[in-house]
């Protein structure tokens, strides 16, 4: 073909420029964002997860639990999560920042957990959702040990089998934490969440 090479390189460039735009432009809007600051409450959202917590997210990717479970409340009339109790708000790239590798999920066969943490009030309610499972989530009995119960019965045991007790492993302890701390759309309201960028103008007005 006599073109080819200058059709390939126009098609090269374009798909070059077009990545690039979108890399870039996404990088000038986004890669400067810092936490907001309120000076009324003297803190910054969103807030660093504690170390344990961070542990527990290397045990949630190792077990593949974002190949069923997303991290983002869709807007409303993109969804029903706000009404599903999913998030209080929608979820905002400021939610985010702190996190190296950001889990946002594959597909919904199960809940979102954006804010499972407010949902599930304690590890004791993670445990017993681990160990049992759901209609469509297996159990993950395997991060349990089953133990002879004592007379002095294990203060970490979550439940009891006949003449034995249910103990979290370390593993599970990691990843109830990890759980737990998210929290993201209870934490702080939208004003605070909002990037700088400024928001679409409605059809009919006027800039």
């Amino acid at each position: 073909m006599k073109n080819g090479l200058l059709l390939f390189v126009g098609i090269f460039a374009s798909l070059a420029l077009s990545w690039g735009g979108l890399a870039l432009g996404s990088n000038a809007q986004l890669g400067g964002l810092a936490p907001y600051y309120d000076q009324l409450e003297n803190r910054a959202f969103p807030e660093r997860a504690p170390g344990i917590a961070s542990r527990g997210k290397l045990v949630y990717q190792d077990l593949g639990c974002a190949a069923c479970h997303t991290q983002e409340v869709r807007r409303p009339g993109y969804g029903s999560d706000t009404e599903r109790k999913w998030g209080d708000r929608q979820s905002y790239a400021r939610d985010y920042i702190h996190q190296e590798r950001v889990l946002l999920g594959l597909s919904r066969v199960g809940p979102d957990l954006t804010n499972v943490g407010a949902r599930l009030k304690s590890a004791d309610d993670v445990y017993k959702l681990l160990y049992h499972g759901t209609a469509t989530m297996p159990s993950f009995t395997f991060l349990f040990e089953e133990r002879p119960a004592h007379a002095q019965p294990s203060p970490k045991a979550v439940a009891m089998n006949g003449d034995r007790e249910i103990v979290p492993t370390p593993r599970a302890e990691v990843l109830a934490a990890y759980l737990l701390s998210l929290s993201a759309p209870a934490d702080y309201p939208a004003e605070k969440a909002v990037n700088a960028i400024a928001p679409a103008k409605k059809e009919g007005e006027h800039k």
